[in-house]
């Protein structure tokens, strides 16, 4: 007879969560060694622009696209947790313009401190995220840790005409967000014990809804680079794609979808450490009007857990990217600015 544990609250168990774990970008830029090893010619991206995924050439036709994702606890339900973890993890595969196909399991937890029914319906939410994406957990790998710990490697394949690298877009692309921003603020919020219930809900909404247009993308003429908005937020992931591409962008503030609660919370002093890193990382690159807002920039720099996707892509295939989103269940995607010509750097305006 195992001996009954008092189950504590899953984020208590962890410093930190979500994609707020993620490494301050200065010190994973110091950690990197850009020469690296010798690619072979198959290996069509790897972490030299610091895309969502590797992507081999299996075939003429085929290219099967890796990743892997995992982090400590955002909520305090197991089965919800799960479900973020996943949905995040195959975000990636959708940046690449990508379809899953499997995963494997990233397991560690402090199995002394938790019941096993709540390891258990961690696995079980992340197993009914990556069912519902065609994508069934195979396998995967488990160890005892001091803090939980979950998430996927997931593989998915693409036509290696199609893929949709974050080093393709181009000047006069508009950029299309396919989620609002500050699922980091709700988490700093949810930790402090003043998230309302309706602001939760949009939480975990947002965090669970599968990034699914990322696959439709690559069949719309005119897209040229997809990535998503995680942990180093909006400016974070957007600097990737203008130093991969060659280019500038230049973002509508009041064009970005942000939710009303977060921007609320922003603005009241609500905020996560790791968006202070992020800003930190990104702020040679950016240049703002004098009276740009704290709270603003916090929410532009907020970490995101599973986020949205970030599109840039020619004029004329906006309405056609917008529906397809809309039509997915992403009814706050908008279009928040344009890519020019320039200097790798942002523009706020």
């Amino acid at each position: 007879m195992v001996d009954r544990i008092d189950a504590p609250r899953l984020t208590s168990l962890a410093r930190g969560g979500g994609c707020g774990c993620k490494l301050d970008p200065a010190v994973l830029s110091q950690i990197i060694d850009k020469a690296g090893s010798i690619m072979p010619s198959a290996l069509m991206v790897d972490a030299s622009t610091r895309d969502d995924a590797a992507v081999y050439r299996v075939s003429d036709d085929v290219a099967l696209v890796a990743t892997t994702d995992f982090f400590m606890p955002i909520v305090d339900d197991p089965y919800e947790f799960g479900r973020i973890a996943a949905t995040n993890a195959l975000s990636d595969i959708y940046a690449m313009g990508a379809t899953p196909i499997f995963c494997l399991a990233i397991v560690g937890m402090p199995v002394g401190q938790m019941p096993i029914e709540t390891v258990k319906a961690i696995l079980d939410g992340g197993r009914s995220v990556a069912d519902a994406a065609g994508a069934p957990v195979a396998g995967g790998h488990s160890i005892e840790s001091a803090e939980p710990i979950y998430g996927l490697v997931a593989l998915g394949t693409v036509h290696p005409d199609k893929v949709k690298a974050n080093s393709d877009a181009k000047a006069g692309d508009v950029l299309i967000l396919g989620k609002p921003l500050g699922i980091g603020i709700y988490s700093a919020a949810m930790k402090r014990g003043i998230l309302g219930e309706m602001e939760y809900g949009e939480m975990i909404a947002s965090t669970t809804r599968l990034n699914t247009p990322g696959a439709a993308l690559p069949k719309i003429d005119g897209v040229h680079a997809i990535t998503d908005v995680t942990g180093f937020g909006l400016l974070g992931h957007l600097r990737e794609i203008c130093e991969a591409s060659g280019v500038r962008a230049v973002l509508r503030s009041g064009d970005i979808p942000v939710f009303d609660g977060a921007r609320k919370l922003a603005q009241d002093g609500v905020r996560t450490g790791a968006s202070g890193r992020n800003w930190s990382a990104i702020s040679h690159r950016v240049t703002a009007p004098d009276d740009w807002a704290e709270a603003e920039r916090d929410l532009l720099c907020d970490p995101q857990t599973s986020g949205g996707l970030l599109v840039s892509c020619a004029p004329g295939a906006a309405m056609k990217v917008l529906a397809l989103f809309h039509e997915a269940g992403h009814v706050d995607a908008a279009v928040i600015g344009q890519v020019e010509a320039g200097e790798a750097g942002i523009q706020i305006a």
